[in-house]
């Protein structure tokens, strides 16, 4: 099987370089260091407006489901926010200095974030607020919980720190040579790490020893995805050169090098990346195939809404002014709809 990658939807996104980006089953959002966060409809490939809560570069995003997403940026604060109307639900100020990273827990009622003032904070989501505060004698820049929400990582520099959540202490470190740049769960257990060189790491969360290594790129990677389809696991790269490579893995021979499915140049400056899968069309192509009972279908239906945890790449930019023509808009809307509804009231 032939991978191809081919430009879908482009988009002049912002008046600075992104720093961020987050995806769900419908949205892509995109944090710049113009202090905005852009939202694309990837069902209709339309620009759908702008979030203008934080002051400073936005250096975080991720959504929790279909309904929620965590923003949160150099003003310290960290927004949450529903997705249906795109309303900020909370405005928390999380940390004394930038917020540099944050992870939402598999369940949902917890967040974990890190910022510049040298603490890992937890936050309980179902009432907002602090639920407790760890001193690291560093600051860390990447914080992520593993899928199963058993452990999970923070990154100083060079150095990954595992810790278990029962114990909430330090079970492992893994050091490299280069500073870390991105990392990502490959499985429960395994770590693939990247950094400022051209090396994919996989590391075992258990051990702390390096499973596999393999040159990816020609510069620095400056990041790393991955999904699962069809039963085949998917590697994403991006890098400073330029290129996306996308490699296909064999869990049952990690320690094998991945091949090279397919690889584009997009002679941008790639700072992020994240993918985004078209689920539905997934859905429909997997019910064409299969002979069917409607129970099967809604079976397929239902684990598809499950697997919400997908991302998307882009490097875009576009100007100020016509971002801010958005969201004043959408408040123009809500008004005459809340009186609509109030007039109904009274006549019942």
């Amino acid at each position: 099987q032939s991978w191809t990658v081919v430009p879908d939807f482009t988009h002049h996104a912002h008046s600075a370089s992104l720093s961020a980006v987050a995806v769900n089953n419908r949205y892509v959002v995109t944090g710049s260091r113009d202090e905005t966060i852009q939202i694309y409809d990837m069902k209709k490939k339309i620009e759908h407006g702008a979030l203008l809560q934080h002051n400073g570069t936005i250096t975080c995003l991720e959504f929790y489901g279909t309904a929620h997403l965590l923003s949160g940026a150099e003003d310290g604060l960290i927004c949450i926010w529903n997705t249906k109307r795109w309303e900020c639900l909370k405005s928390i100020k999380a940390h004394k200095g930038h917020v540099t990273s944050l992870s939402i827990h598999p369940s949902g009622k917890l967040a974990l974030s890190v910022g510049t003032d040298k603490t890992l904070r937890t936050w309980n989501l179902v009432e907002g607020r602090s639920a407790f505060i760890k001193n690291l004698k560093q600051n860390a820049h990447i914080i992520k919980w593993s899928p199963d929400g058993e452990r999970y990582v923070t990154v100083i520099i060079n150095k990954v720190d595992i810790y278990k959540l029962d114990t909430a202490s330090i079970t492992g470190t893994i050091t490299t040579e280069k500073r870390i740049s991105s990392l990502r769960f490959i499985t429960d257990s395994v770590l693939a790490i990247a950094g400022d060189d051209e090396i994919i790491r996989f590391y075992s969360c258990d051990s702390q020893k390096c499973l596999c290594e393999f040159k990816a790129h020609e510069n620095r990677i400056k990041d790393i995805y991955s999904f699962e389809r069809e039963g085949q696991h998917v590697i994403v790269t991006a890098s400073s050169d330029g290129y996306i490579k996308m490699w296909n893995l064999d869990l049952n021979k990690i320690k094998d090098v991945p091949s090279l499915l397919c690889e584009v140049n997009t002679k941008a400056r790639l700072t992020c990346l994240a993918v985004w899968l078209d689920r539905a069309s997934e859905m429909k192509e997997n019910s064409d195939k299969a002979a069917t009972s409607s129970q099967a279908i809604e079976d397929e239906k239902s684990s598809i809404v499950r697997k919400q945890k997908v991302c998307w790449t882009d490097e875009s930019d576009k100007t100020a002014e016509q971002k801010r023509k958005i969201t004043p808009e959408k408040q123009k809307l809500k008004a005459p709809l809340q009186k609509k509804k109030k007039k109904r009231n009274s006549s019942a």
